[in-house]
């Protein structure tokens, strides 16, 4: 079951949940934003990126820090950067001093339970940028924005005395947390990788898992064997990780990565109970004719491994029935809306079609993917949008399509949880953030770890094989 109904704009529905949220602060003496400080970091790449610290009137502190995509869409919103010679020119000074200068002064005072206002405070009055999707963010940049967007988020949750998921939860009107399956990007290719691979990740979801928890182990076995396999089969030196903590082994092609995964998933004695799944980010090898070259990181080449959209069409169809394929993400280019509607028909039903670079988080363009029928899942990733109120309407906007969404980290991290207690507030029911290595991914598994610990004897279902439709749409 779906819980297919037609979309219907909701900012009321959030400001409703906002009143209420201010409602009950002010009974117990509403906090306001006492100091909004923004400093640049460094992320899991060795880039600079864009943390904030938020003061509230009552003494408390809350920090936020903003992730960085290396596979970007182009509609993705504005992320800031200096330019020249500093950091290769990835400095992001400028959306620093917009925090400090433009956006942080704005906001003293404001009730930070108050999240639709304090973001349309941001987007709509402080930026004001448009284009054709939107909210552009192009004046002081998405970095900014969500910097600060997010801060306010744990602001909100700890002036309210509430856990972060369940002040998400009353901001979104949702009605059920759920604990999400995690999708485990084991096997790296693509611009995440060295090797030949053109498709990017290859993913396992422990669907069969009883609770959160056992999937982490399920997940955390089946990557151990993995490494074995890899190393008795490639030897020592393909076994390092890449930016995500997955392997990037010198495979040529995807069905070696599948059958890796395959073979340990059997060693760790889980056959049936963990799924596949897949980001082929195909935007990165789009040819100038419109046809995919599967070996684009060899130039020049002979032309041998370029596909048309139908021929990819048929190495999915190989894929889904061949192993337990559940999941494949951006499987074309984020213009080539005919071959998405194409796949989406032909496998939609047993493996959901998510759009990443199709949608990039943005509802007018998962306005037209519904038109168009092009995907049936969203991948949510805060930055693709830049705030936490755009990021819920996106997720609202899908889940009353009746699609999936899968909540998603980029590969340039930090050690910020914030979409583990997104994932769980939001009933996303999936959630990917790389391989159970490297401490800025563990960072929020194990805050989801953390949570289902919380939770537990409190009836908060986890996902599961309902990983698709887990809980009513808001």
């Amino acid at each position: 079951k779906t819980h297919h109904r037609p979309y219907k704009p909701r900012f009321d529905m959030l400001q409703r949940a906002s009143l209420r949220l201010s409602s009950s602060s002010a009974k117990r003496m509403m906090s306001t934003i006492a100091s909004v400080k923004g400093r640049s970091i460094i992320d899991s790449r060795g880039n600079p990126t864009v943390e904030v610290d938020i003061t509230l009137d009552n003494g408390g502190h809350v920090r936020a820090a903003v992730p960085s995509g290396a596979s970007t869409g182009i509609y993705e919103a504005l992320e800031l950067r200096d330019g020249g010679d500093v950091y290769m020119g990835k400095g992001v000074s400028k959306a620093v001093s917009n925090v400090n200068e433009v956006i942080g002064p704005a906001l003293i005072g404001m009730d930070p339970t108050d999240q639709q206002k304090i973001d349309d405070k941001m987007v709509k009055e402080l930026d004001g940028s448009k284009n054709e999707w939107g909210w552009s963010k192009s004046d002081l940049g998405a970095n900014a924005i969500l910097g600060v967007s997010i801060a306010v988020c744990r602001a909100g949750a700890q002036a309210s005395n509430t856990p972060l998921y369940e002040h998400i939860q009353k901001l979104a009107g949702n009605s059920e947390l759920v604990m999400p399956v995690p999708s485990f990007n084991i096997i790296n290719g693509g611009s995440h990788a060295g090797n030949a691979l053109a498709m990017q990740e290859f993913m396992i979801l422990p669907t069969g898992a009883d609770n959160f928890t056992q999937a982490m182990q399920m997940g955390c076995e089946v990557y151990h064997n993995l490494k074995t396999v890899i190393k008795k089969r490639y030897g020592q030196d393909a076994v390092n990780v890449g930016d995500e903590g997955g392997f990037a082994p010198p495979l040529k092609g995807s069905d070696e990565g599948l059958s890796l995964i395959k073979e340990a998933i059997e060693i760790s004695g889980y056959t049936g109970k963990v799924k596949f799944g897949m980001d082929v980010a195909a935007s990165e090898f789009l040819t100038k004719d419109g046809n995919y070259d599967l070996n684009f990181k060899n130039q020049p080449n002979d032309g041998s491994d370029v596909v048309s959209g139908d021929g990819l069409l048929d190495i999915y169809g190989g894929f889904v029935s061949d192993y337990p394929m559940v999941s494949i993400e951006d499987p074309y280019d984020q213009d080539d809306w005919e071959h998405w509607a194409k796949a989406t028909a032909k496998y939609g039903k047993e493996c959901q079609i998510v759009g990443d670079d199709l949608l990039v988080t943005n509802p007018k363009r998962i306005e037209v993917a519904i038109e168009k029928k092009a995907c049936n899942a969203l991948l949510l990733k805060i930055n693709q949008i830049g705030s936490i109120t755009e990021s819920i309407e996106a997720v609202s906007m899908a889940k009353q399509a009746g699609w999936g969404i899968m909540t998603s980290h980029r590969s340039g991290e930090t050690e910020d949880p914030f979409i583990a207690d997104l994932a769980v507030g939001l009933a996303t029911g999936q959630i990917k953030t790389g391989a159970p290595c490297r401490s800025e991914r563990l960072s929020k598994y194990n805050q989801l770890l953390r949570i289902d610990d919380e939770l537990q004897g409190k009836n908060v279902k986890y996902a599961g094989d309902d990983f698709r439709f887990p809980a009513p749409a808001f």
